[in-house]
């Protein structure tokens, strides 16, 4: 390491390292020994130079290095991390994509992000890139890596879909009904969302957060707030914190009422998923009353949050009720309970290994949740992370199930603390302009959120980093579908229920 910048907030021990590109992978295999995990991996243009952040996490105690890696604009390698670390191959081949950044030794050095129809050597998230270049008529296909022997055949589903689903396209290697492999292609509508937060201010910027993927409304901006106010100094009120984890626990709420109900709507148990959809509509509209937004858009803000009030005792209640009536009708039904026992398998080695978060990590026993390993509110004796250990549909399902029951009891403690509803620090008042950098990590319902964002003069961001938990976790969906009979693909793709938007950024 040739340099080193320090800086804490309270609770939290961070720290930031200047490396060479040479002594990268010894510093990142340290870390990694040491029990912390990549959350990130970001290309900087600087203006004449390019640079590489790596930021490693753990917790608890909530600690976060970062490794920069400053770089030869006229030829900007780092080596690979591969070897060390899955989600560290597939953040350089993201970073090779849109900044030209070679990680040098890349076992798989293909495209990520940009598909074959765009031209080589055309970097979008460059200074002076320009607008998107004429469209190459003669990329040729993606290179799928054939699988062959007697009797098997290939299956190509999407990228356009029946329902009203976003695009992505999988490719089955099949003999008889069982997969052999799968492939799925995403990246069919990547929107360039980093690139839009560049120029606008940190408030301006809250409103392309809420939008990355609008099931995740609260996730994102939460993410976002938190790495704005770290770079900035904004001290949040502590009401605000409490605030903020009740709306996150709403929106964990809403988005797994529906998944339960669509898995059993894979299996054929529509009756279920009308229960579901019906309690669904019952928390949107109690989410409206929270927020004014059905997808509790506009609760958080930079500097801390905002609601109309929080949901009632009797309100609570009533929806833990309805929930446990419709885990009662769905969970007494053999056949439903078949059809999601042993299907798509993630073991713990293989969970562990692709770096999976969320519910499908702790589907396989994998025990991280990001409440508890970057906690910025004591939830306390009432929450306790869902744990399931088989790694098929139903730990999905049941992880659910735990986490609603959770959720519903943590809203009822969070609503007795809250004081102020309209908890927002004064960012006139803060420690600093605003020029510095800053990282946000939450708890989304999908799993754990991050962004990452250096802020200039006048509160005008220079770079926004966003890693949805999707990105992590879609790799895993192949490796569960191995040996799962084609008719349960889309049970299997629903009880990992990832974000095409969130991962197409």
């Amino acid at each position: 390491m040739t340099g080193a910048l320090g800086h804490a907030r309270p609770g939290r021990s961070s720290l930031a390292s200047i490396v060479a590109p040479h002594d990268l992978a010894t510093a990142a295999q340290a870390l990694l020994s040491d029990g912390m995990r990549l959350a990130l991996v970001s290309g900087h243009d600087d203006g004449g130079s390019l640079r590489a952040t790596y930021l490693f996490t753990s917790g608890p105690p909530d600690t976060r290095v970062e490794l920069h890696v400053p770089l030869d604009s006229s030829r900007p390698q780092v080596p690979t991390l591969a070897a060390l670390s899955f989600p560290a191959s597939r953040f350089e081949r993201e970073m090779a994509d849109l900044f030209g950044i070679e990680p040098v030794g890349h076992p798989q050095p293909r495209r990520l992000v940009l598909h074959q129809h765009w031209p080589a050597g055309w970097y979008p998230m460059r200074h002076g890139s320009g607008g998107p270049p004429e469209m190459v008529t003669d990329g040729g296909s993606f290179p799928f890596v054939p699988v062959e022997g007697p009797g098997v055949y290939e299956i190509p589903v999407g990228p356009v879909h029946a329902g009203l689903i976003e695009p992505g396209h999988f490719r089955f290697w099949v003999v008889g009904e069982t997969i052999l492999r799968m492939k799925a292609r995403l990246w069919f509508v990547h929107k360039g969302i980093e690139r839009l937060f560049e120029g606008k201010d940190i408030v301006a910027g809250l409103e392309i957060a809420e939008r990355i993927s609008g099931d995740t409304a609260v996730g994102h901006a939460l993410a976002y707030c938190q790495a704005v106010e770290d770079a900035c100094g904004i001290v949040v009120p502590g009401d605000a914190h409490i605030l903020r984890a009740a709306l996150l626990e709403l929106e964990r709420l809403h988005n797994h009422v529906a998944d339960i109900g669509a898995l059993c709507n894979d299996v054929g148990f529509g009756i279920a998923n009308a229960w579901a959809l019906s309690l669904r509509e019952r928390l949107l509209q109690l989410n409206g009353e929270v927020t004014g937004h059905r997808l509790l858009r506009g609760g958080v803000v930079p500097g801390g949050a905002r609601v109309d009030r929080l949901p009632r005792p009797a309100e609570l209640a009533e929806v833990a009720h309805r929930f446990d009536e419709l885990v009662e009708l769905a969970s007494s039904n053999a056949l439903v309970m078949e059809r999601f026992a042993g299907t798509a398998v993630l073991d713990d080695a293989h969970a562990r290994d692709i770096g999976v978060v969320g519910v499908v990590a702790r589907a396989a026993g994998v025990a991280f949740d990001g409440r508890l390993s970057h906690p910025f509110v004591d939830l306390g004796e009432h929450f306790s992370p869902a744990r399931h250990t088989t790694g098929d549909v139903l730990a999905r399902y049941l992880v659910r199930i735990d986490e609603v029951r959770s959720s519903l009891s943590v809203l009822a403690d969070l609503a007795t603390r809250a004081g102020d509803l309209d908890a927002v620090a004064s960012r006139e008042g803060t420690a600093t302009n605003g020029v510095g950098s800053g990282v946000g990590i939450c708890e989304g319902w999908r799993g754990v959120v991050v962004h990452r964002v250096e802020v200039g003069e006048a509160r005008r961001l220079r770079r926004v980093k966003v890693v949805d938990p999707s990105f992590l976790n879609w790799p895993a969906l192949s490796v569960a579908l191995s040996d799962t009979i084609v008719p349960d693909f889309p049970l299997a793709n629903k009880s990992f229920n990832l974000s095409y938007a969130g991962n197409d950024l």
